[in-house]
């Protein structure tokens, strides 16, 4: 059991790692924006679970891939992890720039729902 105040490691992944993770289809990357950021624009193939009405025990199943959280700078997706290891789901690892970082990366960008 852990003791008060800590909390399990979250991996911090960059661009590249997202980019190769969505490619080879080894993650599923579950984006925690509100609806009107994500119809703003989305990384393609990342679903969306706003940290707002967040369920983590509703990620769909990953099927063998890892579940990386990801929001618009990578503060939400920490406590959307927090949210996961409360609740008892292996999330280890964020997208530590988010959104922004895919846009100033030049990552392609889907807009609407």
């Amino acid at each position: 059991m852990m003791g008060f105040g800590r909390k399990p490691s979250v991996e911090n992944l960059d661009f590249d790692d997202i980019r190769q993770g969505l490619a080879d289809n080894s993650i599923l990357l579950v984006d925690v924006r509100e609806p009107n950021e994500w119809d703003a624009g989305h990384i393609p193939g990342a679903i969306l679970m706003p940290l707002s009405t967040f369920d983590a025990t509703a990620i769909p199943d990953p099927q063998g891939r890892r579940i990386v959280l990801s929001c618009r700078s990578g503060r939400r997706s920490l406590t959307a992890a927090d949210s996961a290891h409360e609740a008892g789901v292996p999330v280890d690892a964020h997208y530590a720039g988010g959104f922004l970082d895919w846009v100033n990366q030049g990552g392609p960008v889907e807009t609407g729902s």
